[in-house]
């Protein structure tokens, strides 16, 4: 078939179409970026914090979201878009630290996640201000311009003690280094800020809500549509399908992902080769009930 014959694919990935079943699976299986307004402005947004003017008291960002709504996918795209390494002048310069919070509200393991970062050499029993010192000096020597941590709710698991002690740390290395922090985490993660009111002043906050059945939701199922290697066009941008995605997905963006993937999947391997509104129907069993999905029994 030639390639004109796909024009419902984006010309990126319509070679993708000539594939063998197997690599178009694996295709649809692996990480692509969506792009959608909020997440585009969300990522402007980060990107300002890193190239803001070190001074005293450094903007912050909360980002905050239901499960599976696509913090996460927001964060690694500007990761993947802005973090790579390089050197100025023999040295090296890494301009954006990510990792994930702790399973608890510790000050030592906080470090100790950043040091692993830099994939630096450490002794887990030195003394939190020993480890302390050599996460600074790492921020100093490699010209760090952000630092992100990601499911921050984590940190709800320790005492008022613990999450107070945590969040003074954080507001530590940003008054230190002079280095904008972004904080990202579930709705329960603005519990952490108010803390000490000192900390929910330094955190603006931006929140990523669950998708409403209007045209941006059309425009979002319209783009997933164009990176699906199928040889026949869904149109999902049909009122009966975007209806049923979203009663299915409730607006989730992570879970329109997953029904969209799955029913394409089903469309390659029973060789239909488009999503009809009945292999939508069928993955109804992923619409959440009391927060979980029964796919069998």
């Amino acid at each position: 078939m030639s390639e004109s014959l796909y024009t419902h694919i984006h010309e990126k990935f319509r070679h993708i179409a000539h594939l063998p079943d197997k690599e178009r699976i694996e295709f649809i299986h692996s990480p692509r970026w969506v792009g959608y307004n909020t997440a585009n402005q969300v990522i402007d947004v980060m990107q300002g914090l890193m190239n803001h003017v070190k001074q005293h008291r450094m903007p912050n960002l909360l980002l905050i979201g239901d499960s599976n709504n696509g913090k996460t996918t927001i964060i690694n795209r500007f990761y993947d878009k802005f973090g790579e390494n390089h050197t100025v002048d023999e040295t090296l310069v890494i301009p954006i630290v990510k990792i994930q919070a702790p399973p608890t509200a510790s000050e030592k393991d906080l470090y100790i996640s950043i040091i692993e970062a830099f994939k630096l050499p450490y002794r887990p029993t030195d003394a939190a201000n020993k480890l302390r010192y050599q996460v600074v000096n790492a921020f100093r020597h490699t010209n760090v311009k952000i630092l992100i941590i990601d499911e921050v709710h984590s940190m709800l698991t320790g005492t008022a003690r613990q999450q107070r002690a945590i969040m003074n740390v954080i507001k530590f290395l940003c008054n230190e280094l002079l280095m904008p922090i972004v904080l990202c985490g579930t709705k329960d993660a603005v519990r952490i800020l108010h803390t000490d009111p000192q900390h929910a002043s330094r955190f603006d906050v931006a929140e990523l809500s669950l998708w409403s059945n209007d045209k941006e939701f059309k425009r979002l199922v319209g783009s997933f549509e164009k990176i699906l290697p199928l040889k026949k066009p869904s149109k999902l941008i049909e009122t009966e399908k975007v209806n049923l995605i979203y009663s299915i997905s409730t607006g989730n963006l992570g879970d329109v992902k997953r029904l969209i993937n799955d029913c394409a999947i089903n469309a390659i391997e029973s060789g239909e080769e488009e999503i009809t509104v009945e292999s939508i129907r069928g993955k109804s069993c992923l619409k959440p009930t009391k927060g979980l999905r029964r796919i069998i029994g």
